[in-house]
């Protein structure tokens, strides 16, 4: 025998792989349970996979439908339902929360397949500064790998069953966001993590969770994630300043670029500003006022602009956390969005026809 060899005890593997399967599916049970009682809904994820799935059904046959794209706002506050019903067609849901519409824009606007009507969200903080927080997503599509597509297809037909498995009960994420002690020199003033906010479909459908409406404390925290970080801009310094007029100026050529690529082709382009409140009330007219930003865009590119300002109809609407609506509160909106839209498209029609 070589020094190297050793002899091995006999044991009896079965019994072991049965002991950690009872684990296993005793501690999974355990975290599934949790987060039930906790309140969260059936849902897909809100992945990347999921939208490039979307993105695709331009490629495939469906190009001549409404496209929604913009932010969060246009995210939730625009249920597809609600359009369909209204409108006889269900749309395409391509809008990132957290993100500029601008690469999406540009996006369908070299894509031939493309023959539809865009809806582009504008809220300003996002629009006007070209953030991307969903970045990887737009990336991802005519990226995708055979081994990211087959994940996404094994992934789908277990989410709306398993309530942990949502990126925001992922352990490691808890454990993340926990009030643990600071160390000193170490920087607290961070930005917090956006909280599960909504429920998705696998159309991509999104509707505001009730539990943002329904429980003070989880209102409260998401209010406060959104002001956390925020700096009035007379406190700014002159740098910043001049880079955030320099990149509010790019992002409004960027869009009139891509809009006139589309109305080249005959595609209706329709920007839309979604209600806001509380915070953002009054942070979004501070460093984006109106006359400098959506009535610069809505005068460059010559599409059809709809602010809610402009229209009763849009107004009075409850946002729990200042930006988004409730699921009933978003289907109201949809309808009398939709109207507006086609009540308005026709008019600016027939301006520029005469």
């Amino acid at each position: 025998m070589s020094k190297f060899d050793r002899p091995l005890p006999k044991r009896q593997l079965r019994n072991t792989v049965i002991v950690a399967f009872v684990i296993c599916v005793t501690l999974m049970t355990g975290w599934e349970l949790y987060w039930r009682d906790f309140g969260v809904p059936a849902s897909y994820r809100n992945s990347e996979g999921l939208w490039t799935i979307q993105r695709r059904r331009i490629d495939n046959g469906e190009g001549d439908k409404t496209v929604l794209t913009g932010s969060s706002r246009v995210f939730f506050n625009t249920q597809l339902d609600v359009w369909e019903a209204e409108s006889g067609q269900r749309p395409i849901q391509l809008a990132l929360e957290g993100t500029s519409p601008l690469r999406i824009m540009e996006g369908l606007a070299d894509d031939d397949d493309f023959t539809g009507t865009l809806l582009v969200g504008v809220a300003p903080m996002l629009f006007f500064s070209g953030f991307e927080y969903r970045q990887a997503v737009v990336d991802r599509y005519g990226k995708e790998t055979p081994t990211q597509w087959l994940g996404q297809q094994i992934s789908m037909p277990f989410e709306p069953y398993l309530r942990f498995y949502f990126p925001d009960y992922a352990l490691f994420q808890i454990l993340h966001r926990q009030d643990w002690p600071v160390r000193e020199g170490w920087n607290s003033n961070i930005v917090l993590d956006v909280r599960k906010l909504a429920n998705y479909r696998k159309d991509r459908n999104a509707r505001l969770w009730s539990k943002v409406a329904d429980n003070e404390d989880y209102r409260n925290e998401a209010r406060m994630i959104w002001e956390s970080g925020f700096v009035p801009m007379d406190e700014r310094d002159d740098a910043f300043k001049t880079m955030a007029l320099e990149g509010r100026a790019t992002q409004i050529e960027r869009a009139v670029t891509a809009t006139k690529k589309l109305h080249e082709r005959g595609i209706d382009v329709i920007f839309v500003r979604n209600p806001a409140e509380g915070h953002y009330a009054m942070s979004e007219p501070m460093f984006n006022p109106r006359a400098e930003t959506w009535d610069v865009l809505i005068e460059k590119t010559g599409a059809l602009g709809i602010h809610w300002l402009d229209h009763e109809e849009l107004q009075g609407f409850y946002l729990p956390e200042w930006s988004h609506m409730t699921g009933s509160e978003a289907d109201r909106y949809t309808k009398a969005l939709y109207h507006i839209i086609q009540r308005e498209l026709a008019a600016h029609k027939n301006m520029q026809s005469e």
